[in-house]
C-alpha cells in the first residue's frame, strides 16, 4: 500500500475549506439583505467589520465604519411606512486568501414607500470586499453597488392599487 499523494491530500483540504468559506460568505450576504427588508438593524450589525465602508448608488451614499452605515440604513428604510424586496443573486466570489475575499453580485429590488406614495424598481452589481474575524466569521468589510437602471412610479397613477398586507403598517394603503 503506497502513501497518499500529499498534493491530492491538500487539494482536498484547500477545496473543503474553500467551499465551506464559499457558503458562509453567500449566507452572510443574503442575512444582510434580509436584515434589510425585515429592519432587523442589531442583527444587521453584525454582519459588518466595525471598520467597513459604504458606497450605494455610485457613491451617492457613502459612509464609513459600522455605526454611520447602520445610521443612514436605519434611517432611510426604519420608516413603518418603507416596504422594501432586495434580492442578490449570481454571486461571482473571490477567496483572496484565508481572510479575505471579494464578491460580485447581481440585485434587483423594489421599495414600496406609502409616505410619498411612491414604487421604486431597480437593479443594480453590488461590488463587495469580505474579511473573516479571529472568530471565524465572515463579515462586510467594504459594501456597494452601481445602478444598471432605476425607475419610480407614482402609485395613485395605477388605478385599484392597495397595499394589502404590511408587516409594519396595521392601515393599508
Amino acid at each position: 500500500m503506497h502513501p497518499p499523494d500529499t498534493d491530492v491530500v491538500l487539494k482536498a483540504v484547500v477545496l473543503d475549506i474553500d467551499w465551506k468559506d464559499l457558503e458562509a460568505i453567500k449566507r452572510l450576504k443574503y442575512k444582510y439583505q434580509r436584515c434589510l427588508d425585515t429592519k432587523a438593524w442589531d442583527e444587521l450589525r453584525g454582519c459588518f467589520t466595525e471598520d467597513a465602508t459604504a458606497a450605494y448608488s455610485s457613491g451617492k451614499f457613502s459612509f464609513d465604519g459600522r455605526e454611520a452605515i447602520l445610521k443612514f440604513l436605519e434611517g432611510a428604510m426604519g420608516a413603518d411606512s418603507f416596504h422594501s424586496s432586495h434580492v442578490v443573486s449570481q454571486p461571482e466570489i473571490d477567496l483572496v486568501d484565508e481572510r479575505h475575499a471579494t464578491g460580485r453580485w447581481c440585485l434587483q429590488d423594489c421599495v414600496i414607500d406609502t409616505s410619498f406614495d411612491m414604487i421604486i424598481r431597480g437593479a443594480a452589481f453590488y461590488e463587495d470586499e469580505y474579511r473573516k474575524g479571529d472568530d471565524g466569521v465572515w463579515r462586510i468589510s467594504k459594501t456597494g453597488y452601481r445602478r444598471t437602471y432605476e425607475e419610480m412610479l407614482p402609485r395613485k397613477s395605477i388605478e385599484g392599487l392597495t397595499l394589502t398586507e404590511s408587516r409594519w403598517q396595521s392601515k393599508r394603503s
